[in-house]
């Protein structure tokens, strides 16, 4: 049986997540925008009750959750709509060099258009603390003008974790608005956008065993009001910021997702943990001049309980994942979003691997699903096939 264990790409839907989808994917039909009639009405019931599980999962009010298609059309909701805000300026967004394309691409955008990004370093591959950002930096970065500062909480490619709430405070400092970028962290660590400081978040629900095209964006509506231009324009559904058929399946597999994360996040973060340690110190043994890149596994709170990133020695990654099949052992050699591109991850070039170093790396992805069998059955696929190409 083949092995799964890409799950920063995506996770294996929850069984008890797709019961709770079933009955909209057939009986329940009814549009959610639909309130003069009871097909609509218990759409649009649905739908609220999934938005209320979203925002208690993650802190917030009912008011304060816009569903959304994922985490990509969330993050250029909130850049693009921070941005496009009536009598807005010209002014300064910052971010890392480190973040996820969709965060980058619409900085890019931007960018093109006359606004000042600017893309801030991170730790070298050289500390425990690679991927971590320089709060110093960003505190020069945040000067009068600056309007949005955008994070990516947990990397997708190394684990790294960030000190958000320091961000925030250094945002708000400035009088700019946080942006976090969640959809690797929900789930997998403590979450409540108060105490993280954020004013905006996007989540996406196939990141924690929900449904693929559906995910949320958190827009503060307390205290430090964030406010957005809408992108979509159409029938006004989600507070006019997002029009469009809301996607009453995938909502409410959502709102099931986020709260059996959060319900069942502190375990299944240690079960990843304890798992990730095996994976690393098996291949360590079994695989000569195997190197880990990202923070120490041994320093809590700095990475993803399941991640695991390395790179072995004169071997190619691209190589070792076709010597390895696609039947039998699932991995990846960079973020799913970017696998079609031939250039190596602006992640690692970012922590200052060199091409090569870059190329040799894989990237391992651990579930609630992932089992002891499959961790032990994943390092002898793989010191086979190193050993094969080294042959």
């Amino acid at each position: 049986m083949a092995i799964y264990l890409d799950n920063h790409a995506t996770t294996r839907l929850d069984p008890r997540v797709l019961e709770a989808m079933l009955p909209w994917l057939g009986e329940h039909y009814g549009n959610a925008g639909s309130l003069t009639h009871a097909f609509g009405r218990e759409a649009h019931d649905a739908v609220e009750e999934a938005r209320a599980q979203v925002a208690a999962a993650v802190g917030a009010t009912h008011r304060e959750i816009i569903f959304t298609s994922g985490a990509t059309e969330s993050a250029n909701l909130a850049i693009l709509g921070s941005a496009a805000r009536p009598g807005r300026e010209r002014g300064r967004l910052v971010s890392w060099q480190t973040e996820h394309p969709a965060v980058l691409d619409p900085l890019e955008h931007l960018a093109s258009r006359g606004y000042d990004v600017q893309l801030l370093s991170v730790a070298s591959q050289a500390t425990d603390a690679a991927g971590r950002i320089d709060l110093a930096s960003l505190q020069q970065a945040c000067v009068e003008g600056t309007f949005l500062v955008s994070l990516l909480l947990a990397n997708n490619e190394v684990g790294t974790i960030q000190p958000a709430a320091e961000v925030a405070a250094i945002a708000h400092g400035c009088g700019a608005v946080l942006h976090l970028d969640a959809a690797q962290a929900f789930g997998k660590m403590p979450f409540k956008v108060d105490a993280l400081g954020a004013d905006l978040v996007s989540l996406s629900a196939h990141k924690f065993h929900g449904p693929k095209g559906v995910g949320a964006l958190f827009v503060r509506r307390r205290e430090r009001v964030a406010r957005l231009a809408p992108r979509v324009f159409g029938g006004g559904q989600e507070r006019s910021l997002r029009s469009g058929t809301l996607n009453v399946p995938g909502i409410v597999g959502m709102g099931v997702a986020a709260a059996l994360a959060t319900a069942e996040m502190e375990a299944d973060a240690e079960a990843m943990r304890q798992l990730r340690d095996r994976l690393w110190g098996r291949l360590s043994e079994r695989v000569p001049d195997v190197h880990l890149n990202g923070p120490a596994l041994a320093a809590r709170g700095l990475r993803l309980p399941g991640n695991l990133n390395v790179r072995i020695g004169g071997v190619d990654g691209q190589t070792l994942l076709a010597t390895l099949g696609d039947g039998e052992l699932a991995v990846s050699s960079g973020s799913a979003c970017s696998s079609a591109s031939p250039r190596p991850s602006h992640v690692l070039r970012a922590l200052g691997l060199d091409e090569d170093q870059a190329r040799a790396s894989l990237r391992f992805g651990l579930s609630r699903f992932t089992t002891i069998d499959e961790v032990d059955r994943a390092v002898d696929l793989i010191a086979a096939a190193v050993a094969q190409l080294r042959g």
